[in-house]
């Protein structure tokens, strides 16, 4: 069994600058890399042999272009990406300063744009496992009620939600109330619901881990997964918890090791009943112990899409 996994959400070009310790006024030298929290999850399952279905909205245009092909040479399904003929391939641009801040600038694009009717609902009724992780989404309408009512329609069917609230600084800092208030609303549809420390505290107010994913569990999710770095996971379900511990690696590079991490969770869930496989701690345990190993491969490799291992190589390391 390998159930088909959809991740709805934003698909965008990252610009690195790769000067050193320098702004966005000074730097002149930029990376172009494909970005997007959903997209990096959905090249998770397919480069571990998943069948993952990405949909979002990118621009007709060449960034469009590469963003897409991208997916595809890693295996994942992208008929469900539309090309927007009126809006750009949304851009981010980012680089380090000095004081070790980020100075982000960021163009909003065709992502803003997904609508209802863009949205394929035959190939939404096939899939069983649905992943909502998108850090743009519930930024603004359009695209808020479409993430919002895809969720709930998904929930109504039955279908297994994953949802990772993606908090960005730069993109939230001036409403974190409004962030809050959809967060909840998401993990109050999930079946699955991952998270950061930092979003942990920013959604229910607590820093103990075990009042933290109490307080997660009482808005409405099944299982809870509070990533913890170089220190494991911490997983919580209604009934137990634990941390799982991570494996040591040298970290060059955390970029995409939070979405890989979900990427590699779902696709041990979607080889059998999602559903059934989450009231077996156990078994949950066993997922996230191979989805911390996931996620620390990809922190030795710079990139997010690009830094992912193969299902071989994840049971080679040693």
């Amino acid at each position: 069994m390998n159930c088909p996994i959809i991740c709805i959400g934003e698909l965008l070009i990252d610009f690195f600058c790769t000067d050193v310790e320098v702004d966005l006024v000074e730097g002149r030298n930029f990376q172009k890399q494909a970005g997007g929290a959903p997209a990096n999850v959905c090249a998770t399952i397919s480069k571990l042999g998943g069948t993952a279905l990405f949909s979002g909205k990118v621009g007709n245009d060449p960034f469009g272009h590469f963003l897409k092909q991208t997916l595809e040479e890693a295996k994942v399904d992208t008929s469900m990406v539309v090309m927007d003929n009126h809006h750009p391939t949304t851009l981010a641009f980012v680089s380090l300063k000095a004081d070790g801040e980020r100075d982000f600038v960021f163009n909003r694009g065709a992502d803003a744009f997904l609508e209802q009717e863009d949205l394929d609902k035959d190939k939404l009724n096939e899939a069983t496992v649905y992943h909502f992780g998108s850090a743009t989404a519930l930024l603004s309408d359009p695209f808020q009620s479409t993430y919002l009512n895809a969720m709930k329609t998904a929930s109504n069917k039955g279908k297994f939600i994953s949802f990772d609230p993606n908090y960005r600084l730069d993109l939230w800092k001036n409403d974190i109330h409004t962030f809050i208030n959809l967060a909840k609303q998401g993990i109050a549809l999930a079946d699955f619901a991952k998270v950061s420390e930092e979003e942990m505290e920013i959604i229910t107010g607590k820093s103990d881990l075990s009042e933290g994913t109490r307080s997660i569990h009482q808005l409405g999710a099944k299982i809870v997964a509070v990533t913890l770095g170089k220190e494991g996971t911490y997983l919580s379900t209604v009934d137990r918890s634990e941390i799982i511990p991570s494996v040591r690696v040298n970290s060059i590079d955390s970029t995409g090791a939070g979405d890989s991490f979900v990427g590699a969770t779902l696709y041990q869930l979607a080889k059998e009943d999602p559903h059934k496989v989450m009231e077996d701690f156990e078994q949950l345990k066993k997922a996230v112990t191979f989805s911390n190993k996931v996620a620390a491969l990809v922190c030795t490799k710079i990139g997010a899409i690009s830094a992912i291992p193969t299902l071989e190589e994840v049971l080679n390391f040693r």
